[in-house]
């Protein structure tokens, strides 16, 4: 960067090393500054996102994803990532409507459909988030979240039996 301050790749992965080191507002400078000499660097601004995440900036965070998705829609990560967030903040409609962008775009996504599952247990709909950890566990049978997960939900629909399964089914892995 001394030789080439204008190389926006640089500054980028500058702030992928520091948010490696857990030097998230560093980061994000490095992130703002490629950002500043190319403001349709799709990578940085997904970039950016995850580290306004990792700082709890959520709202701030589902900005910046939905910049990187306005230069790159089809960014899987960055719709599940933007549904995490929203569902960090109690908007699990539109967390679902993000996780199922994610599965439309990828649809062996495992973690989006466990997201999924867990946006739609705690909206009570319990059976569609059954469906959705069993779409997980077809896709990746060993995930010990989405076992885990389902046994909760099983427990809440009082099918104590299959719950326990799930359970153990988690602790195996």
């Amino acid at each position: 960067l001394e030789i080439k301050p204008y190389k926006h790749e640089a500054w980028n992965n500058r702030g992928i090393a520091l948010r490696n080191l857990g030097r998230l507002e560093e980061a994000i400078s490095s992130y703002d500054k490629a950002l500043e000499i190319k403001p349709n660097q799709q990578e940085a601004w997904y970039n950016r996102g995850v580290a306004l995440d990792n700082l709890g900036r959520l709202e701030a965070a589902i900005n910046s994803y939905d910049k990187a998705l306005e230069f790159k829609p089809e960014q899987h990560k960055a719709w599940n990532n933007r549904g995490i967030a929203l569902s960090n903040l109690g908007r699990l409609e539109e967390a679902i409507a993000s996780y199922d962008k994610a599965l439309e775009i990828k649809p062996d996504l495992h973690v989006a459909w466990n997201n999924r599952g867990i946006a739609q247990g705690n909206l009570g709909r319990l059976e569609e988030a059954i469906a959705s950890y069993d779409k997980a566990l077809e896709i990746k049978p060993k995930q010990h979240e989405a076992w885990y997960n389902r046994g909760i939900t099983l427990d809440n629909l009082g099918r104590l039996e299959a719950a326990i399964a799930s359970y153990d089914k988690a602790l195996e892995f």
